[in-house]
């Protein structure tokens, strides 16, 4: 197992800089998650890692040697992509076995190292069957068998659950957390998806056009978000954000309608000072309906329209309008609402944020 550290790591098409000087150490045995939106540079710094792409400037460092120049099968890294890329004619035991076949290891170690993998996917009853025998939730279990057996420095995936339903997602999901408390191998995890980024790894780093954003444990990149980019993007459903201008202790939205200033950023902001009100659907609901953050004097209650709901069982979303657009509210131990229906709605200020509304960036 290894450390990998980037150093003003590097990526550009001819003229094109698509990755921009990033630095990132992830360390022994820690399981570190890239995600951003489509061409924010996440899988092209994968691939740089592995090999399969050139660098154009900065460092990778896998343990302790650098690899700039090294191909992939001398970095020791184990690579599981999208497509399964399983051999049809194969077995399950030879598809894992074959890299090992190609490295001239003997029939004997082969055996063991597929077996040994096999108990820790519960692949054994299938061994014997080929691809076309499995459902897509077993051929993504024999790809990361088939990483597991080279027994790799470094284990990187590739949004390795996107061509899965929502239901093998979660299974496959699990596999791969489980997966990492037995092997306890550094992994890195490339997806698009926040969900997955938040329930299966130790850190997240969020990329946005080629640069880090920020990074840090799921708690934190949540509650602390460091810009108005991560707070929208990180919470599902995400946080409701509104431009606004502090007014003697008021935030004045467009429309007229006005919050209290957040406790906490009381002696941050300045009258005439433009930001954006952050907050997310957890911490609005119809009074009496959601979670408690303690500090009574920091909820605010105000009238609003229904605009629709979404029933979820022991929860039920709740648009209702604001600041003349929809904004979504959590309500738990839900009772019916119609739409059009006014309802009183509770904001809890104390967990809400303030951003510049120029840079944003959080004014924490």
């Amino acid at each position: 197992m290894a450390p990998v550290t980037l150093r003003k790591l590097v990526k550009r098409y001819g003229a094109l800089e698509v990755v921009h000087g990033i630095d990132l150490e992830v360390k022994d045995r820690e399981f570190i998650a890239l995600v951003g939106p489509s061409g924010c540079g996440k899988s092209t710094t994968l691939r740089m890692i592995a090999g399969l792409e050139d660098i154009s400037g900065g460092e990778i460092e896998i343990g302790d040697r650098v690899v700039n120049d090294l191909p992939p099968r001398a970095r020791n890294i184990s690579m599981v992509f999208q497509s399964y890329a399983l051999y049809p004619h194969m077995t399950v035991a030879e598809n894992m076995g074959f890299s090992l076949k190609i490295a001239g290891q003997s029939a004997d170690e082969i055996r063991k190292r597929v077996v040994e993998a096999a108990a820790i996917l519960d692949l054994g009853p299938l061994l014997e069957r080929r691809p076309s025998q499995l459902s897509g939730g077993q051929r993504q279990r024999v790809a990361m068998g088939r990483a597991i057996v080279r027994n790799p420095d470094v284990f990187l995936f590739d949004e390795p659950l996107s061509n899965l339903d929502a239901k093998l997602r979660t299974q496959v999901r699990t596999e791969i957390k489980r997966l990492h408390a037995k092997v306890k191998s550094t992994m890195i995890y490339v997806t698009h998806d926040q969900v997955e980024a938040m329930t299966l790894s130790d850190r997240i780093v969020i990329m946005r056009d080629g640069y880090i954003e920020q990074i840090g444990t799921p708690e934190e990149v949540f509650q602390r978000p460091a810009s108005k980019f991560v707070a929208g993007f990180i919470g599902s459903p995400p946080m409701n954000l509104e431009d606004a201008v502090v007014d003697n202790g008021r935030l004045m939205f467009a429309g007229g309608q006005s919050l209290p200033v957040p406790p906490r950023f009381l002696e941050k902001v300045t009258t005439g000072q433009k930001v954006t009100f952050g907050i997310r659907p957890d911490d609005v609901y119809p009074t009496g309906h959601g979670l408690h953050s303690g500090d009574a004097s920091a909820v605010h209650a105000m009238a609003l329209p229904v605009v629709i709901t979404e029933p979820l069982g022991n929860e039920t979303l709740v648009f209702i309008t604001f600041t003349g657009r929809d904004w979504v509210s959590r309500m738990l131990n839900p009772r019916p609402l119609k739409t059009g229906e006014t309802v009183e709605m509770s904001f809890d200020l104390s967990q809400a944020h303030l951003f510049d509304a120029a840079t944003g960036v959080s004014l924490r």
